[in-house]
């Protein structure tokens, strides 16, 4: 069907988007494996050459698997500079460890290199500091907590924040090493000891990039729902649309998160996310955005 929707006079987009828009990541794999053994040719070639602009890169990016999407935008984002960086803490602080190493084995398989070794590269001061341990650590996952620790380094963090010591490497060690539950305890008594979060103890300079990146890490690491709802509401409430950052959000939170996001979007905006995407945007990219945010339903 993906084939005849390439062939005759023009592309059927609307064939490729409710095939591939409910299609789970295994079934996407198995079509651009049965694709490529039936026609000699990787689908996604076939779909960039039929799609253009932002249409085709959100098509691409969903139909890549999970991990290779990662490595891919990752690989991107080590290529440019500052804003990217938080693409970077988002593929580091939202994954799970495991999809996380899955997407540094991707990596080393499509760029024959190390995706510390290009953060390293591409990166300088504050921001590799902060950065390298992130992609580089492989996190525990369990339930466990200890209370004692979270006290402790509540109140480290604490000291360290209200020294401006932004980046002293006891602060980064907390923030890339601990577990996420752990972070959670220590961030919960943060506010509990000294009656702030920490991110509005971190906003000291609001144009500080390095600050930004931090508050970044943090909220990935603890709530990325509300990340990911502020992501999409800067993209959308702005004169004109970043189509780049709401793409990304969208192919890598469809099967993830996007039910939650859709909520968190709802109550700090009181408008349904469906309602906003369909205002800001036109034709066969609101069509695949929009098939997209309603799979997480399906």
């Amino acid at each position: 069907m993906l084939r005849k929707a390439f062939s005759g006079w023009g592309t059927n987009e609307g064939l490729i988007i409710s095939i591939l828009s409910h299609r789970s990541a295994e079934q996407r794999k198995k079509i651009r494996q049965t694709y490529a053994s039936t026609y000699n040719e990787d689908l996604l070639k076939s779909l960039d050459k039929e799609l253009s602009n932002d249409f085709e890169r959100l098509v691409h990016l969903w139909t890549l698997d999970p991990s290779e999407r990662d490595a891919y935008l990752a690989n991107e984002a080590t290529k440019r500079w500052t804003k990217s960086n938080q693409v970077l803490v988002e593929i580091a602080c939202t994954r799970s460890a495991h999809d996380l190493l899955l997407a540094k084995q991707d990596y080393h398989a499509c760029y024959r290199k190390s995706i510390e070794e290009d953060v390293a590269y591409h990166t300088t001061g504050d921001f590799r500091k902060l950065l390298l341990p992130l992609v580089g650590t492989y996190r525990y996952e369990g339930s466990e907590v200890n209370m004692t620790l979270a006290k402790t380094e509540a109140k480290l963090l604490h000291e360290k924040i209200c020294d401006k010591c932004y980046n002293d490497d006891d602060l980064i060690r907390i923030l890339a090493t601990r577990s996420k539950v752990q972070i959670n305890a220590t961030l919960n008594q943060y506010k509990n000891q000294f009656g702030k979060d920490i991110n509005k103890d971190l906003k000291e300079d609001p144009k500080d990039e390095y600050l930004s990146l931090l508050r970044a890490t943090i909220k990935c690491l603890t709530y990325p729902e509300k990340y990911f709802e502020k992501v999409i509401r800067l993209a959308i409430n702005k004169t004109g649309t970043d189509e780049g950052a709401l793409t990304r959000v969208v192919a890598t939170r469809a099967e993830v998160d996007m039910k939650t996001i859709k909520e968190e979007y709802q109550r700090r905006n009181s408008v349904p996310l469906e309602k906003a995407i369909a205002k800001d945007t036109r034709g066969d990219y609101e069509d695949m955005l929009l098939a997209l945010i309603g799979c997480g339903d399906a």
